[in-house]
């Protein structure tokens, strides 16, 4: 429309300062990109079984381009532990602490031995793996399941988790999964996801 109205004032003969006031006088600003907010997540039952779901979040996401970090601090295997990641995708890193069998929800007898304080390692190791991994600012996404049983067996600090969650990246987001997440975590959710057993 504008070029219309330039080339009638020029055939009418007007003068450049009339064609000049006919042009829009506002200067569109270039767009902005808005920084993302990262988000935290929580998928929560009264029994295990929320990690599939998960973990195809966390597959789609390394798929388009994110740097993903699952952690699963109840679960070990043979060869795990920080140096025994199991790399998808290119840009998912799936880590289990270097033990060798999954723990319990509850502590047995036997555990408040060697073994438990060798479980207990392994799992801390696992923990300050996480920690350093957001402090570096290289991942968008962080998995931690079963957090909530890991604090509550006293392998992790409630605290520790509320300051990682509270000083993490902006614009990473947080996946915690599994039963037992305490209150104040949930407070902090800007998402939570329940599986109800029918």
């Amino acid at each position: 429309m504008n070029a219309r109205v330039s080339i009638n004032a020029q055939q009418r003969g007007s003068s450049p300062s009339k064609e000049a006031s006919l042009r829009p006088t506002h200067i569109r600003k270039p767009l902005q990109l808005v920084a993302t907010q990262g988000q935290v997540q929580i998928h929560t039952s009264t029994f295990r079984g929320s990690f599939s779901v998960v973990l195809s979040e966390a597959i789609r996401s390394a798929g388009l381009g994110s740097q993903v970090l699952i952690a699963q601090f109840l679960r070990g295997g043979v060869n795990q532990g920080p140096n025994g990641a199991i790399n998808l995708c290119g840009r998912l890193e799936w880590l289990r602490p270097a033990i060798e069998t999954c723990l319990q929800e509850k502590i047995l007898e036997e555990h408040l031995s060697l073994k438990r304080k060798y479980e207990e390692k392994a799992i801390k190791e696992l923990w300050e793996f996480c920690k350093s991994r957001l402090i570096e600012k290289k991942i968008d996404k962080i998995v931690l399941d079963e957090i909530g049983i890991a604090i509550s067996l006293g392998f992790i600090e409630e605290n520790d988790l509320i300051f990682m969650i509270n000083n993490r990246p902006s614009s990473t987001d947080i996946i915690l999964t599994g039963p037992s997440i305490p209150p104040k975590v949930i407070e902090m959710a800007d998402q939570i996801t329940e599986l109800r057993c029918n």
